[in-house]
């Protein structure tokens, strides 16, 4: 009657390997919330310049995962560009991540691809804007859709996660942002 029991040895031993594996790897997969660290990531800007977040250390960034086919991100990116164009000076930062397949290409999930220079231009758009067409910063950051956007203090912790459109220049929003430069003026 030992061969009945070979199946249940085996599937124990395949689940504390599991458990083994889980425990081992539990620092390699963090989730990318308010409090952990903002992954690095480097792709290109419309000029064809490579920006990277590491090289914003020290100032406050809001990293911006984006799409011209997304229509909260149209609602929200004239308050980015207000709210950029009242801070940058003081250190702050937007990284905004266009997620668009090339033009005339579609993506992975079948949206097709947009003109990012056009829409900056008809939203005049100063900040900078990244492309990242094969989308892979959606899996660095675990973002849920578009728009989803990342508030990164100076030492590179995300402070504030939100997924959807919002008008980033309120005076709550403004503040907290003000904040933040404040801390990293002090090297905190």
């Amino acid at each position: 009657m030992t061969g009945g029991k070979l199946p249940y040895g085996i599937t124990a031993l395949a689940v504390l390997g599991l458990v083994a594996l889980a425990y081992a790897s539990q620092g390699w997969i963090r989730p990318v919330t308010a409090g952990a660290q903002a992954p690095d990531f480097t792709y290109p800007d419309l000029t064809g310049q490579t920006l990277s977040l590491e090289e914003h250390r020290g100032k406050v960034v809001l990293v911006n995962v984006w799409a011209t086919w997304c229509g909260p991100c149209r609602v929200e990116m004239p308050s980015m560009q207000r709210l950029y164009e009242e801070m940058a000076a003081d250190g702050f930062e937007i990284l905004a991540v266009s997620i668009d397949a090339r033009p005339g290409e579609r993506d992975a999930t079948g949206n097709p691809g947009g003109d990012v220079r056009s829409f900056a231009e008809e939203f005049g758009l100063t900040f900078p804007i990244l492309l990242d067409p094969a989308g892979t910063v959606q899996r660095t950051y675990q973002t849920t859709g578009v728009p989803e956007s990342f508030l990164v203090d100076g030492d590179g912790v995300i402070r504030r996660k939100v997924a959807g459109g919002i008008e980033w220049d309120t005076p709550a929003l403004k503040e907290q942002v003000r904040g933040l430069l404040e801390e990293a003026r002090r090297g905190s």
